[in-house]
């Protein structure tokens, strides 16, 4: 098989194989990327740059089925959360085509020395995004969005099983008008991007993806003193501090787990509820999520589709087999697929000792967890070793703002499931990676900030 290539997952159809860009091709793409950028930067002002973003978002909006549609070909996305896919992206497009010439606007400084100064934001150049297949068209909106908008140009190394979504993209954003090299798919090989990154016409690299490939990308980028942002795993809490509504706080738990097949680092992948509704939840919870089988993600309403490939179905399957073996119970589910269809699976039982306890679960499978206080289960959440996001449930909001500022992660939602917004800062800590996309935070990472001082 080709590395680039398209395995229907829900059907093991193989659609289509794409050659490897060769080395020549690579040093082509780097040309006109570099070329672009001084053009872009310097003679298409933040207006002009801002009115072609506009357009993206427009062209996403009327190509919305045609994208969606791939979505769901590429990594088994049911078709109503690819088409919400395809609307954040129109959303994102639009916040930062409408924010660009706020959020770039010299920055004054106050100085008691007299004189003037002040912060200048300008692009740094050529960017290569590594990007994943979950979110095959997001992930890109909320890299490349602000970072066109800033000046910056960009080569994208999308995930090997998406290139129908690499060419559609390419193809959408010279359609809007933007210059030729301003952004370039490469189909590289590993080795390709390495070198790629080790260009001096490169000045930094954004990845989201694994932790192993977020190590090999972060030393490479190291090495070349090249800037990075990196969003990695999660193993993100779904905290229930308290309720009067079990009903309601069930129904955002299998949401925040089974969204997007469950293969979303920020989904919630362990459910931590207070001892005395424990109970109760947990087999409403159980009951729930058995009520959600996989099917064919083409069909209107389908909520759970099939995992993205044979290979993501195979790692679950052995990851929950070795939890039952190490002792963990199975409520509903199990480690049976169906080709790559995974029923919605809920362990209990699990303890520190358990390898579960500590990995990312990337699937309909969530781990319950009992805790007896509110001290308890901060110290639980804060054992694991992500920390992207979480979502705290409480009707007592100071409770639930003082727990949300002692979880050690980069996003908290109170009382929320699904709040992600364009506006709204995403990233984490720990070995969930570094760095911001989204929001005012997101046109901030590729950026020279340049001081300039006059005398008094």
């Amino acid at each position: 098989m080709a590395y680039y290539s398209v395995t229907n997952p829900a059907t093991g159809e193989e659609v289509a194989d794409y050659p490897t860009a060769t080395d020549d091709h690579i040093q082509r793409a780097l040309a006109s990327a570099e070329s672009a950028y001084r053009q872009w930067s310097r003679t298409a002002g933040v207006a002009e740059r801002a009115a072609l973003i506009k357009r993206v978002a427009e062209l996403h909006a009327e190509r919305r089925e045609e994208l969606a549609g791939i979505i769901v070909r590429e990594m088994g996305k049911p078709i109503d959360q690819a088409r919400g896919e395809i609307d954040f992206c129109v959303d994102i497009y639009h916040y930062y085509a409408d924010n660009a010439e706020a959020f770039l606007r010299d920055e004054p400084i106050e100085s008691p020395a007299g004189g003037s100064a002040f912060i200048r934001r300008q692009p740094l150049g050529v960017l290569i995004g590594i990007m994943p297949w979950n979110f095959p068209f997001y992930q890109v909106a909320r890299f490349v969005g602000p970072n066109l908008a800033l000046g910056n140009t960009i080569l994208l190394k999308h995930a090997p099983q998406c290139p129908e979504s690499a060419l559609a993209l390419e193809s959408l954003f010279l359609d809007a008008g933007l210059p030729e090299g301003a952004y370039v798919n490469i189909f590289a090989a590993n080795e390709q991007v390495a070198d790629v990154i080790a260009d001096p016409r490169v000045q930094g690299v954004s990845l989201t993806g694994s932790e192993r490939a977020g190590a090999a990308v972060a030393a490479q980028a190291g090495r070349h003193l090249k800037k990075v942002v990196l969003e990695l795993g999660g193993s993100d809490v779904f905290l229930v501090l308290d309720t009067d509504d079990i009903d309601g706080a069930v129904e955002m738990a299998v949401a925040g787990r089974l969204g997007n097949n469950g293969q979303a680092c920020n989904g919630s992948k362990r459910i931590l509820v207070m001892e005395n509704i424990y109970d109760e939840f947990t087999e409403k919870f159980s009951v729930a999520m058995a009520g959600h089988m996989p099917t064919d993600p083409t069909v209107e309403g389908a909520t759970l589709g099939p995992l993205s490939s044979a290979s993501a179905t195979h790692n679950l399957k052995r990851q929950v087999e070795k939890a039952l073996d190490q002792g963990a119970v199975a409520r509903v589910g199990g480690a049976d697929p169906q080709n790559n269809f995974f029923s919605p699976t809920v362990l209990t039982d699990v303890t520190p000792e358990m390898d579960v306890y500590h990995e990312e679960l990337f699937g309909p499978v969530a781990v319950m967890y009992r805790v007896s206080s509110e001290e308890k289960a901060v110290e639980l959440a804060n054992s694991s070793p992500f920390g992207l996001g979480s979502i705290v449930i409480s009707q007592d909001e100071e409770k639930a703002l003082r727990v949300a500022d002692r979880l050690e992660v980069g996003m908290v939602f109170i009382n929320e499931v699904g709040g992600e917004a364009a506006e709204l800062p995403f990233g984490g800590v720990k070995r969930s990676g570094f760095g911001r996309e989204l929001g005012r935070l997101g046109i901030d990472e590729f950026v020279n900030k340049k001081l300039i001082r006059v005398k008094a």
